[in-house]
């Protein structure tokens, strides 16, 4: 209520107060919207700051995404019973195990398959047995998920009692949460069997196990350590659920409209006589043939499948060497400072020049030059052309050689030297620089100072002798003649306009967007003047007919 009561305080004195009897309707309306619009952000905006200023759980933002539709796996039980153990050995998940209470903190979601489905096994924290408003943040997100997740329930026992809890208090608390587990499949998982079985408890112990069974609850021993019963608990939890879901949506009321679309058509037989399954006489003798009494060479896969973890990759022992002793030596990439690679083969440079010497035999032999007889007029007519072409080609690369055409180049790394200082510098190697204004380097660097004039050219007197002189300007280009140059400079100047008087226009720029305001010029008139300035009395103002309230009139 406080909420409330200062946000409409602070609309009350934010907004206009009084509506006076001349007030038309829609003024009327204005006033009152204008009032539910301020309040309506005033709300908004102080509840966006409480939300923003809410702190932020850290459990919350750990929490791991759950797809509520899918199948579903649900771990529960007493802490350090081994959940988490059995999550890392069906899933492809990585739960901290620790020896301890309460390793698990927050929910741990991993992902398997079974039967060419997706599913996803949810590790919950350890609940302890207590009442429900003295449990904590942790033991709540499991309680949470056993009563929102539509899966099968795994309530995992510990039959050693290694976990600091006796098998009295487990079942105990199997009794307080039983109700979450209403409508959902159900087993019960003895843990660590490898440590002591059922067999071997107590027969008061073992009276509590004989009880589940007698209720229709499912008892696997199972252990995570030796993975004995791991899988059994998997397939039967699958199984379970899938039938489970199955039942589910028989029982709906969807069933009925599907049912209706199907139909399964069933064969009768057309007789009674008995036809065996027919082999065809050829497939019977191939099959025959591919049998060998040679026994079936035995797969690496096959290996690993009996040796279990002693099982090592070893793929040297299939190296084809002359000598087998050498399949396990170590080679050494460098020895010695040196690439071994480079002396696998000492003899190598030896080869290599009796190869070399091979050739040159083969050469002088005359080997690989083709018989003159075996080549006829056309292939000795080709290559005479390809000699006089190869011939050309060398003369004409020694003429282009020849050619000055670019004349001297100075090089890149060249600086312009003044005239005083390349004079004394010849003058201290013993040459006479006296009466050097004729010289070929003053001509050449006062040519380069000094302008040329340009004399007047002559007018042409052709019109192509002048249109061949410069270029046409772009804008008279295409145009026939005066008067239609003249006109689309008068066309383009009125294009221009509209772009002209948007480009002046700015952001700081006043604007009226109607010329004539209906709010000014409709409605029942008094009898004043129109024309008349704006008046103010305290805080109202006038204008003529029209009054307004607030500070400011309208725009």
């Amino acid at each position: 209520m406080d909420f409330i009561d200062l946000t409409l305080s602070k609309t009350q004195r934010k907004t206009p107060t009084v509506i006076h009897k001349h007030y038309q309707i829609h003024r009327i309306r204005h006033f009152y919207m204008r009032k539910v619009k301020y309040t309506q952000q005033n709300y908004h905006d102080r509840l966006t700051q409480i939300l923003t200023d809410f702190p932020k759980l850290d459990h919350l933002s750990r929490l791991p995404t759950i797809d509520p539709n899918t199948r579903t796996l649900l771990l529960c039980g007493y802490p350090n019973v081994g959940k988490s153990s059995f999550i890392n050995k069906v899933t492809r998940a990585d739960v901290e195990v620790q020896p301890y209470a309460f390793t698990t903190k927050s929910l741990f979601v991993g992902h398997m398959d079974y039967r060419y489905l997706r599913w996803q096994v949810v590790d919950t924290p350890g609940i302890l047995d207590h009442p429900l408003e003295d449990r904590n943040t942790i033991e709540m997100q499991a309680i949470t998920a056993l009563a929102h997740l539509r899966a099968a329930v795994l309530y995992v026992m510990d039959v050693s009692e290694q976990c600091g809890h006796s098998l009295e208090e487990q079942v105990e608390l199997f009794r307080n949460i039983k109700p979450l587990f209403a409508n959902k499949p159900l087993i019960i998982v003895a843990n660590k069997c490898d440590v002591k079985r059922i067999a071997e408890l107590p027969e008061e112990s073992q009276k509590i196990f004989e009880a589940f069974e007698a209720e229709g609850f499912s008892v696997i021993e199972t252990s995570t350590l030796t993975e004995e019963g791991v899988i059994q608990v998997k397939t039967e939890a699958c199984d379970r659920l899938l039938a489970h879901r199955v039942d589910t949506k028989m029982k709906g009321n969807k069933v009925n409209e599907v049912l209706n679309r199907l139909h399964l058509a069933m064969p009768t037989k057309r007789d009674n006589k008995e036809r065996l399954p027919f082999i065809p006489e050829g497939a019977v003798a191939r099959k025959k043939r591919m049998e060998v009494d040679t026994p079936k060479r035995k797969l690496e896969r096959d290996i690993e499948l009996e040796m279990g973890d002693d099982y090592i990759l070893d793929l040297q022992k299939y190296w084809d060497l002359m000598n087998a002793s050498e399949k396990y030596d170590k080679i050494p990439e460098i020895w010695e400072g040196h690439n071994i690679l480079d002396y696998i083969d000492p003899e190598i440079m030896k080869k290599l020049e009796e190869l070399e010497k091979e050739e040159e035999l083969r050469e002088a032999a005359g080997e690989y030059d083709s018989e003159p007889e075996s080549e006829d007029e056309e292939m000795m007519e080709i290559r005479r052309l390809a000699k006089k072409i190869r011939e050309k080609k060398k003369l004409k690369i020694l003429q282009s050689k020849e050619k000055d055409v670019h004349g001297p180049r100075m090089p890149r790394t060249a600086k312009k030297v003044q005239r005083k200082v390349l004079e004394k510098e010849m003058t201290d190697l013993g040459l006479d620089m006296t009466n050097k204004d004729d010289a070929h380097y003053v001509r050449r660097s006062r040519s380069t100072t000094r302008k040329r004039k340009r004399d007047e050219s002559e007018t042409p007197k052709s019109v192509a002798r002048s249109r061949s002189c410069s270029r046409t300007p772009r804008d008279v280009s295409g145009l026939r003649d005066e008067k239609m140059v003249k006109k689309v400079k008068t066309m383009a100047k009125k294009a221009q306009k509209k772009m002209n008087r948007l480009g002046r226009k700015g952001e700081a720029d006043r604007h009226i967007f109607d010329l004539k305001p209906k709010h000014l010029l409709a409605g029942k008139r008094k009898s004043a003047n129109i024309s008349a300035e704006p008046k103010f009395t305290g805080n109202h103002f006038s204008h003529g007919p029209v009054e307004w309230e607030g500070t400011n009139p309208p725009s």
